[in-house]
């Protein structure tokens, strides 16, 4: 069985976007949020290319996916960084929720049905690592008992509000452990208590 993990960079604050702002097309914060949260250090960002590497697919919400899809053709200013990241994120499979989009790109599949129970059957069918992208998407999953993992990445910066890491209330958790990432960002791993 699949471990479906949720996992995303945040203000101390707890905020993954500022007030008015959300990922651009880099996945960077934009708008005000870019002002107060710059983009995460080479080392952490080496960091998350590793990480898409490990895992076995992830699934996305209708907005994160269609940010991250700026990593499905290569770009003239991209350095060694940015391809590297793009030939990690290519090949993973990846799964949308969505209610309105009507087709995905490629290793995409957009998820028909009832995401609860598909998510569940996915879980069951696949073995290793499969991470959730998107607070709301997360929201709906950790409500409903699939989420086994959390994985905060804060960074040392105070976004005021925002959109935060937990779209509703907070599970009730339980510490797992703790480690610096790259420079600047700190990951702190929960499991559902």
């Amino acid at each position: 069985m699949a471990t479906l993990i949720f996992g995303m960079m945040q203000s101390l604050d707890g905020y993954i976007a500022g007030p008015s702002g959300g990922p651009d097309s880099n996945g960077v914060l934009s708008s005000q949020a870019a002002a107060e949260m710059p983009p995460p250090h080479p080392s952490t960002f080496r960091h998350f290319t590793e990480h898409i590497r490990s895992l076995d697919g992830i699934l996305y919400g209708r907005r994160l996916y269609e940010v991250m899809t700026y990593w499905d053709e290569d770009k003239p200013d991209w350095d060694e960084v940015d391809h590297e990241f793009a030939r990690a994120w290519r090949p993973r499979p990846k799964w949308v929720a969505s209610r309105t989009l009507k087709s995905v790109g490629p290793n995409a599949t957009l998820i028909q049905g009832d995401v609860i129970d598909y998510v569940r059957s996915l879980k069951s069918e696949r073995k290793g690592d499969l991470e959730v992208g998107g607070a709301e998407f997360a929201h709906v999953l950790s409500t409903a008992g699939l989420i086994d993992e959390y994985r905060l990445y804060l960074r040392p910066y105070v976004l005021g509000g925002g959109k935060p890491f937990f779209a509703g209330p907070v599970p009730p958790l339980r510490l797992l452990k703790h480690e610096p990432i790259g420079e600047d960002t700190v990951r702190l791993t929960y499991v559902p208590a």
